[in-house]
């Protein structure tokens, strides 16, 4: 595995980029998140999903009611028992998404510089004329020469399913607008965005407050992926929620940057958030087309450095109706590795896209190529530049294990921990090879009753590059010196050991607590 690894930098013959690529138990270290929906709910479909690679599960609450996310739900727990193959649950949160509503769902055509009127009177139907919208407080916020984006799932740069409005008068609560390109519009509901506009509104709103107290609670979600994130606020309140429905008090907040606000606050955000998803559609919209990969770099820097999961949507925009990406789309997956990015997140791809399994492969193999040739030594000094002296215990103790595990061309890192942690730390280091993170469960009460934690912080694992979960039988003792049957360092090999990433002679570096003192120690494997 780690002999495989290059660097952009070095001469690569060229015929060898014809070689095929080598299968492994991982399909990649950087993850996959997932978006079900319409073309992605069956059973079946879902378990190929997490065969291709999908770790992480997104439930988007902009489409359809909980009764039908939890169908969904109910199908992909028995995906997961029928695949062996953990996945985490993603509930996304609508925001103050604006949105045009088409009752009708009738296609609606809209001719280059023709006059269309969007008003805040949903009674209306929707047409070429008129479209109504869930926000009476549009007028107010915009002004002539203003620009607004109607798509479905947003504007892609496809002309002819998403419209370029400019804003020419206001009139009322009604906003006249001119059409800047032909475009058909199909589907019973479209999103709105207006660039570079402070929309008024909460970023949780009471629909988004009742479904995570519903759904959340009963499904125990993993990760809120928190729409239209704009200040460090936004997320005290979603943290203050979460705390105040018990169960969810572990679930991760993942900050979604979509706007300008977003971005003029990233700083604040990031402190405040466990992760945060850069919605590269809107973004794109507010940002010019030039400034965009500049973001995307910075704000990756910014989120390794922190050592808090980044995840980058839209990437591969084409697969939605085609079975290969377009080349841009292919170097844009590439690039996104190289720039650090923990995770990728699939939406209309796999959610109303016609090939959700063939694109989460495709993603995978782009993602394993691009981690061959990733300058980890560079990203490493880099880190421990930026972590500067004197370290933390924890932090000491991770980028030992990264850096012996490096020196030693360890097969695997074996990880032992509670919280999740120290695994995580390890993880921030990118190290080139696969981190297997032993969750040992804590017994905790609430005072009513007793129950064992670990199951949250091991799906919690999943959206984080190069960390792959395994959930220990509490009865082990974590402490243990040496590798004897009743270990559960001997569990997490025979386990890396059945998924093929070690065999016999293989070095692994483990990390684990004797006593009070946290110890690196490197085995090298017998037959």
């Amino acid at each position: 595995m780690h002999s495989s690894h290059l660097l952009l930098e070095e001469p690569i013959r060229m015929t060898s980029i014809l070689e095929p690529s080598k299968s492994s138990f991982f399909p990649a270290l950087t993850k996959i998140v997932g978006t079900l929906g319409p073309k992605s709910r069956s059973v079946e479909v879902i378990a190929g999903c997490l065969k291709a690679g999908m770790s992480v599960a997104r439930f988007d609450f902009s489409w359809c009611d909980a009764d039908y996310h939890q169908e969904t739900l109910e199908n992909l727990k028995i995906a997961v028992k029928s695949t062996k193959k953990l996945c985490a649950v993603m509930l996304d949160t609508v925001g103050p998404e604006l949105q045009v509503i088409n009752k009708t769902e009738k296609a609606i055509s809209l001719k280059a510089d023709g006059l269309v009127t969007l008003t805040p009177s949903q009674d209306q139907e929707a047409s070429s004329e008129v479209l109504p919208i869930n926000f009476n407080g549009l007028a107010k916020a915009v002004k002539k020469g203003d620009t607004i984006f109607v798509g479905q799932y947003l504007f892609t740069g496809s002309e002819t399913t998403s419209v370029w409005l400019e804003v020419d008068e206001v009139k009322g609560d009604d906003v006249i607008c001119v059409s800047r390109n032909a475009a058909t519009l199909a589907g019973p509901l479209f999103t709105l965005h207006a660039s570079q506009v402070q929309i008024g509104l909460p970023t949780l709103t009471e629909k988004d407050k009742e479904v995570i107290s519903t759904w959340g609670v009963q499904n125990k979600i993993d990760f809120l992926s928190l729409s239209y994130c704009r200040h460090a606020e936004d997320v005290r309140q979603a943290r203050e929620l979460l705390n105040s429905l018990g169960d969810l008090s572990q679930t991760q907040i993942f900050a979604k940057i979509e706007n300008e606000e977003g971005l003029t606050h990233f700083d604040e955000i990031l402190q405040e958030a466990d992760g945060i998803i850069l919605s590269r559609g809107n973004l794109g919209i507010d940002l010019p087309p030039e400034k965009v990969f500049l973001f995307q770099k910075a704000a990756l820097y910014k989120c390794n450095m922190a050592g808090k999961p980044a995840v980058l949507t839209r990437v591969v925009d084409s697969m939605t109706d085609n079975l290969r990406p377009t080349r841009a789309e292919a170097t844009d997956v590439a690039n996104a590795v190289l720039d650090g990015s923990d995770a990728i997140l699939l939406g209309a791809e796999t959610l109303r896209g016609l090939y959700p399994v063939e694109t989460i492969s495709t993603v995978g193999r782009i993602c394993a190529e691009a981690e061959k040739v990733f300058n980890q030594d560079l990203f490493f000094k880099k880190t421990v530049k930026y972590v500067g002296e004197p370290m933390s215990h924890l932090e000491s103790i991770a980028s030992s294990a990264v850096r012996a595990a490096i020196k030693v061309k360890a097969s695997v890192i074996i990880c032992f921990t509670s919280s999740g942690r120290a695994a995580r730390l390890i993880a921030k280091y990118r190290p080139t090879m696969p981190v297997l993170s032993v969750v040992i469960p804590r017994l905790t009460t609430n005072q009513l009753k007793w129950s064992f934690s670990g199951a949250f912080e091991a799906r919690q694992s999943l959206i984080v590059r190069g960390l792959f979960p395994m959930l220990a039988d509490p009865r082990h003792p974590a402490e243990s010196t040496s590798a004897t049957n009743e270990s559960v360092l001997k569990v997490a090999l025979d386990h890396g050991k059945q998924a093929g990433v070690i065999k016999s002679h293989d070095r692994v570096v483990v990390c684990q607590k004797v006593g009070d003192a946290a110890v690196v120690k490197i085995i090298e494997l017998e037959d």
